[in-house]
């Protein structure tokens, strides 16, 4: 058993001693003095006594674990204890009110005769009621209790109709008749205005009624949460102490998968460190943003189907948007399937960006599987490594060719570099330098089938 737990059962056991014990004493005093109002609290006293009963019932069974026909626990049990308790709260309203206008209708001159040992319940009364109500009120505040709830409201229910009482009865004393029977009425009105907010209450957790300020509390942390662009739907339900619910999130949908994961992870890591009861389901539906490229269009396209795309060229031409771009697939792939996967890719183009785009696509070989590799002989590599300095100095903007590595397979050669370059360059005229001394290495070295230059800023 947890603390929680542990809060809530001496919470619930000391209820019951203090409700026993204030009953026996009003229903004493009540019989001696013939007090109606008295009496009536009484009455209310003993059902709050069963109630509280009830109430520790309830906790014992709401701490109970989920299991295989309760997935959300036994939360609720808490709240249809509270929902009885209600009932019996409304009958006995209904059954003081028939008493006192029975009294007052007949005037049977019934006559009331308060004693020091009916003051004193009175007011002991009143002191044990305000202290079990406040300390009540706390503990079910901070374990989120309905039945604790209920309890504190019967208690607080208890001070005001004893309240009544006392005034009816200092009425009585100095010669009002019908100030007991009229203070009778008192407490059940009042005892009738604690059952109407207990049971709506209670009502509200068994329909599932969402906790509107929890609610708002909650749709603020995902919206403040980065990458979130909108929240879609937001439900939550209580179940006892505890809440459970679903949020959908709107992400952009060019975001790759380990990134939504991502976003999904923190709304609702967000959420469990504000609100430690609160258990929420995150889903994330990608939607396009009003800001998204042709260019940003056309990868996400491709990405969809897992093609590996370059060279991508988005234009406008006489009103209407013109794609090229290189498709990289299988080396070994026949050209017809390759040709369909193209063609699969261009309508798929088309029915992102518009049935008059031109789409344009270069089929390029891909080597799918790893390549063996070893160590190239270090005359070759050398040779290699020569002629991209002397080319590099042929070029102009390539300098310092560096760490040139040449590795085997049976393929061909691969050849890895760096080199330096302007920093204050384009990135295009970068690579456009690179790739025609690639070009160059490639043509004088026909084993090469790979070369891959780093260009590095001057300085750094």
């Amino acid at each position: 058993m947890n603390d929680v737990s542990n809060i809530k059962e001496r919470a619930a056991l000391a209820s019951i001693a203090a409700s026993a014990i204030l009953t026996l004493g009003k229903l004493v005093a009540g019989l001696l003095s013939g007090s109606l109002a008295l009496l009536s609290e009484a009455g209310h006293g003993l059902l709050d006594t069963g109630a509280t009963i009830l109430t520790w019932f309830a906790i014992k069974a709401a701490d109970k674990p989920a299991d295989d026909e309760h997935h959300y626990g036994h939360g609720k049990i808490e709240a249809v204890a509270a929902l009885i308790e209600t009932g019996l709260l409304i009958l006995l309203a209904v059954f003081v009110l028939f008493e006192a206008g029975r009294r007052l209708a007949g005037n049977d001159g019934h006559i009331v005769e308060a004693n020091w040992l009916t003051f004193s319940v009175l007011i002991v009364s009143i002191v044990v009621d305000a202290v079990r109500w406040r300390s009540l009120t706390k503990i079910a505040r901070e374990t989120r209790s309905d039945a604790l709830a209920a309890d504190a409201l019967h208690f607080s229910s208890d001070l005001v109709g004893s309240a009544c009482v006392l005034a009816g009865l200092v009425a009585t004393q100095y010669g009002f008749k019908e100030g007991d029977t009229l203070a009778a009425v008192g407490v059940a009105v009042f005892i009738a205005i604690a059952g109407y907010r207990l049971g709506r209450r209670t009502i509200d957790t068994l329909v599932d009624a969402a906790p509107k300020e929890l609610t708002a509390e909650i749709r603020k942390i995902v919206e403040a949460t980065p990458g979130v662009i909108g929240i879609e739907d937001l439900r939550l339900r209580p179940a006892g102490t505890d809440v459970f619910g679903e949020v959908s999130i709107a992400v952009g949908r060019t975001l790759p998968a380990e990134r939504i994961i991502v976003i999904r992870e923190a709304v609702a890591r967000a959420i469990t460190d504000k609100f430690s009861h609160a258990s929420v389901t995150v889903r994330a539906t990608p939607r396009a943003l009003n800001d998204e490229s042709a260019l940003e269009r056309v990868l996400l396209t491709a990405a969809r189907r897992r093609l590996a795309v370059h060279h991508v060229t988005v234009q406008q031409v006489g009103g209407r948007i013109a794609v090229s771009l290189d498709l990289e697939v299988d080396a070994l792939m026949t050209h017809g399937e390759a040709h369909e996967i193209a063609s699969g890719l261009e309508d798929a183009i088309e029915a992102e960006l518009g049935a008059d785009v031109e789409v344009e696509t270069h089929i390029e070989p891909l080597e799918v599987r790893e390549l063996d590799g070893r160590e190239a002989d270090a005359r070759i590599t050398d040779q290699i490594a020569q002629a991209l300095q002397q080319r590099a100095a042929e070029s102009g903007p390539v300098s310092d060719v560096h760490d040139v590595r040449v590795r085997e397979s049976s393929a061909g050669l691969v050849v890895n570099y760096h080199c330096h370059v302007d920093p204050g360059l384009s990135v295009l005229d970068v690579h456009s330098a690179v790739d025609q001394l690639d070009h160059k290495v490639r043509t004088t070295f026909t084993q090469v089938i790979r070369v891959v230059g780093h260009a590095e800023p001057k300085g750094f």
